[in-house]
């Protein structure tokens, strides 16, 4: 007889844990769903994400290419600006714009 009584409260607590289980079910099910959800969310958000980080890699790049050809041109102000301090550059511009000569110099132009 003690046997007996052995399986049958092995036999009880078997039926309660699996109605537990049956109870429970609907709500395991849900909570599954919404992992599901906050997982696809989340890899979604990510992809969004790398995307525009890739967007903003090749905005710096070129704007770091635009740094580069700015600071060559800042160079090459600042080279002219020396040479527009030589007395070559004045001796040039005189001849250029106000067709200024040298007094021992012969201009030679061809007739119109």
């Amino acid at each position: 007889m003690s046997n007996t009584k052995r399986t049958g409260t092995g036999r009880q607590r078997s039926r309660r844990r699996s109605r537990g289980v049956r109870h429970h079910r609907r709500s395991i099910f849900l909570i599954c769903m919404v992992l599901v959800f906050l997982s696809g969310a989340l890899m979604f958000g990510s992809v969004k994400l790398q995307a525009k980080n890739a967007q903003y890699k090749e905005q710096e790049e070129e704007l770091t290419a635009q740094i580069e050809e700015e600071q060559k041109r800042a160079e090459e102000v600042k080279e002219f600006e020396e040479y527009v301090k030589t007395d070559e550059y004045i001796k040039e511009t005189a001849e250029d714009k106000l067709d200024l000569v040298d007094p021992n110099e012969v201009i030679f132009r061809p007739a119109q």
